[in-house]
């Protein structure tokens, strides 16, 4: 094969470059970190009306979920009519919604807290009423200026025939983004926050932060172990593109929903706080048991998922129960870490259908210093547990139970502490004598 020359090589990487997109997060003043909230779908999916909205816009504040950092009330799909109105807007069910869709904004913003509301980049939503492909502009100025609301789920049904929209995904998000960028620059208020529903199927995780704060990476949620298992596997493998202002969403929180056990809403609710997807609340709260609502309000793992220092999400550090990097939708990654302002976040996750201990040295995790002692603070306990000296064992985690643990550096471990690495791999004296299992058996 003939040499190429250097300037061909430049010249083709030059045009190969420019034609990736660009991976830089959309900076536009909203959504800088996950948002945390309250959606219909999962709850009443279309069963809701201006009464649903408005007592649960009060529970949120009764039973203390707007005190620990819950923001957003949003409406989900079926609030409209089934026809735009004469003059092409999209109109809001007289019958579900009386008083009108500015009222009820008034009311939720009067609460303290921001309002949602959902369109589409299709013809029509997923339930068949008016999408917003060819009226984005229009849309959105009705969505925001007329009618009050502050965040925007745009979904993916009833896409137009290729010989119309002549776009790929891309170009379809695109269009809805622009209509809230050039809205935001005519009236100069922050922009609709953008939470873009694809369900991960052209990878939006490449490409979604140049439009908007947040974007689906899956399939619907359903309020199953074997969901949740399955969701936290798909995302295992993308938890690199989650930073400040764009985060991968792993869909509606099921807490508090169908057969899901305590110890499964904990480690539902660890892993995508800690995995810094956005946290809506989606179960009936006039009839949430103490037991979940506790789940919803563990301070501790929401300030790990609003920590406004550190933006990545943990990572798998070690499978356990596969070799690492299977893909296996029952069995997901089961040790985890990640940065945080206070120190090294720690989720263990319990895969199994029976108790089980669970092990591992500190320095697995990349956030570790070697030669260090780390102090314990366990995020579901709300306890201190000592001083962790080179290794840690959870004992008896439940059945798809989690342990969620925040670490912090107490300085050196004591001197004299052997072996003299803790991992074993190429450790060596600086005399050039490698210190392995000959020196030290077993290690």
């Amino acid at each position: 094969m003939a040499r190429l020359s250097s300037s061909f090589v430049v010249l083709l990487a030059s045009a190969i470059l420019s034609n990736v997109p660009s991976t830089a997060a959309l900076d536009n003043g909203v959504g800088r970190l996950p948002f945390l909230g309250y959606n219909t779908w999962n709850a009443y999916h279309c069963e809701i009306n201006e009464t649903v909205i408005r007592s649960t816009a009060e529970n949120m504040v009764k039973l203390g979920l707007k005190d620990v950092g819950y923001e957003y009330i949003n409406i989900d799909d079926c609030y409209a009519a089934k026809n735009r109105s004469d003059d092409g807007n999209i109109v809001a069910n007289a019958t579900r919604f009386p008083s009108g869709m500015r009222n009820l904004t008034d009311f939720v913003h009067d609460l303290g807290f921001k309002a949602g509301i959902y369109s589409d980049s299709g013809w029509f939503t997923c339930q068949l009423f008016p999408g917003s492909f060819q009226n984005e502009a229009r849309d959105a100025r009705l969505f925001q200026v007329e009618w009050g609301f502050d965040l925007l789920k745009y979904d993916n049904c009833a896409v137009p025939f290729d010989e119309v929209i002549k776009e790929g995904i891309v170009g379809k998000y695109s269009r809805m983004a622009q209509a809230i960028a050039d809205l935001a620059a005519e009236t100069g208020k922050p922009p609709l926050l953008f939470s873009l529903c694809e369900w991960g199927r052209e990878e939006p995780w490449l490409w979604a932060r140049r439009f908007g704060q947040s974007w689906r990476t899956t399939e619907d949620i359903d309020s199953s172990w074997k969901a949740l298992a399955n969701l936290i596997n798909r995302n295992s493998f993308i938890t690199w593109a989650s930073d400040f202002s764009g985060h991968n969403d792993m869909d509606i929180l099921e807490v508090g929903n169908g057969n899901l056990t305590v110890d499964e809403a904990k480690s539902h609710f660890t892993a995508w706080a800690l995995m810094r997807s956005p946290l809506l609340i989606g179960t009936d709260l006039s009839v949430i048991s103490d037991e979940m609502l506790a789940v919803l309000k563990n301070e501790e793992i929401i300030a790990i998922n609003q920590d406004p220092v550190e933006g990545t999400a943990i990572t798998p550090f070690r499978w356990g129960f596969n070799p690492d990097w299977t893909f296996d939708p029952a069995h997901p990654a089961q040790f985890w870490s990640g940065q945080s302002q206070n120190g090294t976040v720690f989720m263990l996750l319990n895969v199994l259908d029976e108790p089980a201990d669970m092990h591992f040295n500190l320095t697995e995790s990349p956030w570790i210093r070697a030669g260090r002692q780390y102090s314990v603070r366990d995020l579901w306990t709300h306890t201190d547990n000592g001083t962790a000296i080179r290794d840690f064992t959870a004992q008896a985690v439940p059945p798809h139970g989690v342990v969620a643990l925040l670490m912090t550096d107490a300085g050196d471990e004591p001197e004299g502490t052997q072996p003299p690495c803790q991992r074993p791999e190429w450790c060596m004296d600086q005399n050039g004598t490698r210190i392995d299992n000959i020196n030290f058996p077993g290690f």
